[in-house]
C-alpha cells in the first residue's frame, strides 16, 4: 500500500505502529448529544488524510465527508437527526427536509422526487387503494442491521469495509430490502459502494432509487466548475427564469441571500465501459469530487444547485427515473416492478481529487463526450426512453371491495 508518499508492505506498516488503526481502520461509535443522540456511526480513515463517516442507524448513508481538514460533504442546518425524531408524513410530505444533511442521503425504495399519491391496487387491499408518498421516499431514515465490518488484507493490500442491510416493509404493502457494502482500500481516496435491492415480498412491487450526493464548501466554491459528460440538457426547474439568477449548470457561484434552488436534468453519454462520471472541482484549492455511475443502473442524472446563503450545496444525483417522478414513470412503462426474488444491483465509487493532475484526469474522463461550452445551453425537453423494464404483470387483478 502506498502511505505517506512511500510504498508499504504488510510487514513494513506493522513495523512501524503498534496496529494498523495509527495510520487507518474503521471503528464503530454511538453519537450521544442532541439530535444525534443514540445514532450508531462508522468513522472510515484511509491514511492518505481521508475521512467519512457513515450513519449505520440512517440507511448506512455517508455523512461526514473531510480530507486533510477540508470538507468534501455538506452539512445542512438540519443536522443529522435521530430517525425516531422523523416524522415521515409530516408538513404535507416534506418532513424530509429536516432530516436532510450528509455526503449521501438514498432516495427510494420504491418512490423518488416530488410528493404524489399513486395507486397501489398490485397490493390487492381494499381500504388503501392508494399510497401518499413523502418527497424523496423513506428508506433515508432507516436504521440498518449491521451485518459486519472491519479490515480484510490481501497480501499487502488492506480493505476497509462495512456491511448492512436495511428493509422497507408494510403489511399489504412493500417487501423491499437493501444490502448495502462500502469498501475503501488502505492508502486511496476511492470510496466504492455496491447496493442491491431486493423484493422479498410476493407483491409486484415498484423500485425506483436515487442518490443525492451532497458537496459543500470549499469543494463547492465561487468559480468551482461541474464536469459531466453531457450530451443534452434535457430540462430544468427554474426553465421560466433561466438566466434570472445568474447561474449557469457549469459554473458556480458563492453563496448567495434569496436563491431559489436550481435543478437540471442532464443525459449523460457513458464512456466505452458504460460509466459516467460526473465532477466538481476547485481549480485554486486542487481539490474536487467525483462520482462514478454506471448508464445501465442509473440512466437520468440531476444537477441540483442550492447556493442560499447558510445552506450552500451541490448535489450531483444519479437517478433510475426521469425528473418527473413516480406517475409519470408509470405513464411511460418506464417504472421498474420487481418481482419475488427480483433485484436491481448498483455499483459506484466516490473519489476524492487532490492535486491538478487528478482534477485534469477526471475531465479527461469525461472527454468522450466534451460538454456543453455554454452556461445555459437550450433545454430540449426530450426524456429517452427508458428500457430493459418489463411491465407490471397483474395489471388486470381487480381491486378488492372493502
Amino acid at each position: 500500500m502506498r502511505l505517506f508518499e512511500r510504498e508499504m508492505s504488510r510487514r513494513e506498516v506493522a513495523a512501524h505502529a503498534g496496529d494498523l488503526s495509527q495510520f487507518a481502520g474503521v471503528r464503530l461509535m454511538t453519537l450521544c448529544d442532541g439530535l444525534e443522540r443514540g445514532i450508531r456511526m462508522l468513522e472510515f480513515r484511509t491514511g492518505t488524510g481521508l475521512r467519512f463517516t457513515v450513519l449505520v442507524d440512517r440507511a448506512m448513508d455517508i455523512a461526514d465527508c473531510d480530507w486533510r481538514g477540508m470538507a468534501v460533504g455538506w452539512h445542512s442546518p438540519s443536522g443529522f437527526r435521530h430517525p425516531a425524531l422523523h416524522e415521515y408524513e409530516g408538513e404535507g410530505g416534506l418532513a424530509f427536509l429536516r432530516s436532510f444533511s450528509g455526503l449521501m442521503v438514498t432516495c427510494g425504495l420504491d418512490h423518488i422526487l416530488f410528493m404524489r399519491e399513486v395507486e397501489t391496487g398490485h397490493y390487492a387491499y381494499g381500504p388503501r387503494p392508494t399510497a401518499s408518498h413523502s418527497i424523496h421516499g423513506r428508506v433515508g431514515t432507516i436504521p440498518a442491521q449491521l451485518t459486519g465490518y472491519g479490515t480484510r488484507w490481501e497480501g499487502d493490500r488492506c480493505h476497509l469495509w462495512a456491511e448492512g442491510v436495511i428493509r422497507q416493509a408494510a403489511v399489504f404493502g412493500e417487501d423491499l430490502e437493501l444490502t448495502r457494502r462500502i469498501e475503501i482500500e488502505v492508502g486511496t481516496n476511492d470510496i466504492r459502494l455496491s447496493d442491491v435491492v431486493r423484493n422479498r415480498g410476493f407483491y409486484e412491487t415498484p423500485h425506483m432509487y436515487c442518490y443525492h450526493i451532497n458537496v459543500g464548501h470549499p469543494v463547492l466554491s465561487e468559480g468551482s466548475r461541474y464536469l459531466a459528460p453531457v450530451r443534452d440538457v434535457i430540462w430544468a426547474a427554474h426553465a421560466d427564469s433561466y438566466r434570472d439568477q445568474q447561474v449557469g449548470y457549469r459554473s458556480l457561484s458563492g453563496p448567495k441571500e434569496r436563491f431559489h434552488e436550481q435543478v437540471w436534468q442532464h443525459d449523460m453519454a457513458p464512456d466505452g465501459n458504460g460509466a459516467v462520471s460526473v465532477a466538481l472541482v476547485n481549480d485554486r484549492l486542487g481539490l474536487g469530487f467525483e462520482v462514478v455511475t454506471r448508464k445501465d443502473q442509473f440512466p437520468c442524472m440531476y444537477e441540483w444547485q442550492n447556493l442560499q446563503a447558510g445552506q450552500y450545496a451541490l448535489g450531483i444525483e444519479p437517478s433510475t427515473h426521469h425528473v418527473t417522478g413516480n406517475q409519470a414513470a408509470r405513464d411511460r412503462g418506464e417504472m421498474i416492478w420487481l418481482g419475488h426474488g427480483d433485484e436491481r444491483r448498483y455499483d459506484s465509487t466516490f473519489r476524492i481529487l487532490t492535486s491538478a493532475a487528478e482534477i485534469a484526469a477526471a475531465g479527461a474522463r469525461t472527454a468522450h463526450q466534451p460538454q456543453p461550452d455554454m452556461d445555459y445551453p437550450p433545454l430540449s425537453g426530450r426524456f429517452p426512453a427508458l428500457t430493459g423494464r418489463r411491465p407490471r404483470h397483474d395489471s388486470a387483478i381487480e381491486r378488492p371491495k372493502p
